[in-house]
C-alpha cells in the first residue's frame, strides 16, 4: 500500500528520505535536541509504533552513552548525530570525542552474576531493537539500522 496523504492530513515526506545532522552539548538532556524530530519523521515515513519505540530506545541509549562514558560530560566536547530515516530504513551514526573503546569487552548483562548490576545493559538493548549495530574501529562511533520488514498482506 502506497504511503499517500490526503488534503489536510500529513505531509507526505520528501522522496528518498529525512536526513538531520548535529553536534550535540556533551550535557545530559542534549539528545532532546535531535529525538523529538527523528520519532516525528519515522511517524511520517510510516513506521509502526512498536519500531519506533524500538528505534527510539537504541538511540536514546547510543546518545546518552556517547555523552556520559565517550565524552564524560566534558563541555569541551561534542557528540555528532547522524540520522537518516525512510520507509524501508532507519540509520543513527552516534560518534563522541573520546578515545573510545572495545564493545567485545562489555560482560553479558544476562549472566547470574551480572543481573544485579545496574550498568551494561544499553548495549543489548541496541542489539535487540535494532537490525544492524556496527562499531568503528575505534569505539567511539556506532552505526544503528533498523530495516522495515516487509509487510504481510
Amino acid at each position: 500500500m502506497a504511503h499517500e496523504a490526503a488534503a489536510g492530513s500529513r505531509p507526505v515526506p520528501p522522496v528518498g528520505g529525512w536526513r538531520r545532522d548535529v553536534e550535540l552539548p556533551s550535557e545530559r538532556g542534549a539528545s532532546r535536541l535531535v529525538m523529538d524530530e527523528l520519532l516525528e519523521q519515522l511517524g511520517l515515513h510510516g513506521w509502526s509504533p512498536t519500531d519506533i519505540f524500538g528505534i527510539h530506545l537504541a538511540a536514546e541509549e547510543a546518545i546518552v552513552n556517547a555523552i556520559v562514558h565517550g565524552n564524560k560530560l566534558d563541555p569541551a566536547k561534542t557528540v555528532h548525530v547522524s540520522c537518516q530515516v525512510s520507509p524501508e530504513l532507519a540509520r543513527i551514526e552516534v560518534t563522541d570525542a573520546g578515545p573510545g573503546f572495545d564493545p567485545a569487552s562489555i560482560p553479558d548483562c544476562t549472566l547470574e552474576e551480572r543481573l544485579e548490576v545496574p550498568s551494561g545493559r544499553g548495549v543489548m538493548l541496541m542489539r535487540s531493537f535494532m537490525t544492524r549495530i556496527e562499531y568503528n574501529a575505534k569505539g567511539n562511533g556506532v552505526v544503528l539500522e533498523k530495516r522495515r520488514e516487509p509487510q504481510a498482506d
